[in-house]
């Protein structure tokens, strides 16, 4: 993920490391050469809630405590969940009950792709968000092209995520 992150500033991670002595990483970023960072009062515009129930999957609990947190502050209920099969099992038992479900893409046992791809076939109408730090194996285009309703890159900021949340949601309301 933080290789993803400094790419995209065009910048260079160099790793060295001795057995015995430790292990040192430098992180080289371009400078801004005089320019400003974007005015934060753009960004003060009220964020989107809800009360609808979302399904967290990520195999960090770090990660599916603090969206939690993010998404509950947001108004909505959450449950979460830190592994893809067990996830799963939750959608196939309780089929009605979450409104979006949003998963990682890097996980153990189950990836994302798989787990949306399962979800899907349980319930084709199911919101799915998916989000990943870097993957080689899927696209935004190929993820909207088997149901997957957003793409997220990581990190995703707090306002980027309850926007695609409320953006997914709308959207299904508007179909139905």
């Amino acid at each position: 993920m933080v290789h993803g992150i400094v790419q995209s500033y065009q910048g260079r991670i160099s790793v060295y490391s001795e057995p015995g002595k430790g292990t040192s990483v430098h992180v080289c970023l371009p400078r801004l050469n005089g320019q400003s960072l974007p005015d934060e009062t753009v960004l003060t515009a009220p964020l989107p809630t809800g009360k609808e129930h979302i399904l967290v999957i990520d195999d960090e609990e770090i990660i599916t405590g603090m969206l939690e947190s993010i998404l509950k502050g947001l108004g909505y209920q959450v449950t979460i969940s830190n592994s893809g099969p067990e996830a799963l099992a939750l959608l196939e038992q309780k089929t009605d009950l979450f409104d979006v479900l949003i998963t990682d893409m890097t996980m153990p046992h189950l990836t994302g792709l798989e787990l949306a791809r399962k979800a899907l076939a349980i319930r084709p109408d199911l919101p799915i968000i998916l989000c990943t730090g870097f993957s080689e194996l899927i696209n935004k285009e190929q993820a909207r092209s088997i149901g997957i309703r957003a793409y997220l890159m990581k990190p995703v900021s707090v306002r980027e995520m309850a926007l695609t949340v409320r953006q997914v949601l709308t959207k299904d309301e508007k179909t139905s």
